[in-house]
């Protein structure tokens, strides 16, 4: 499997990571309710808020950068750029995680750009053919 692809797969593992601070947000609020769960996210506040929206957009990020990994792979475009982008659109992710649990709102938004950023560059990737390969 090719470095670009192990990064979707690593992408949407990060989506569930995202998930598990929310659940223990969820049992701290007085029990984890399985019944109703989006009404108990929605009262939550604090660290346990930030942590749904991280979930959130973890989904979001998920679907521009795994159409951009598959608009280079069905061009067949690839290269040293391809992997690079992929590796810190991932890096990304991670550093946005963090930063959203740590409440830092400016840095949290500049990596969120970052990771924008390489979604979009491998979407236009198949025209930058002469530069990647």
């Amino acid at each position: 499997m090719s470095i670009p692809f192990w990064c979707v797969f690593i992408s949407a593992v990060l989506i569930f990571v995202a998930r598990m601070p929310v659940a223990k947000a969820m049992k701290e609020q007085g029990g984890y309710n399985n019944h109703l769960p989006r009404a108990q996210q929605a009262q939550l506040t604090g660290f346990g808020a930030r942590a749904l929206a991280a979930h959130q957009n973890s989904f979001e990020a998920f679907m521009l950068f795994a159409v951009g990994v598959l608009m280079a792979h069905t061009t067949q475009t690839a290269g040293w750029l391809i992997d690079g982008l992929a590796i810190i659109f991932v890096i990304a992710r991670v550093i946005y995680l963090l930063c959203y649990w740590a409440d830092l709102a400016w840095q949290r938004s500049l990596v969120w750009f970052v990771g924008l950023v390489c979604s979009l560059l491998l979407m236009i990737s198949p025209t930058l053919r002469t530069v990647l390969l």
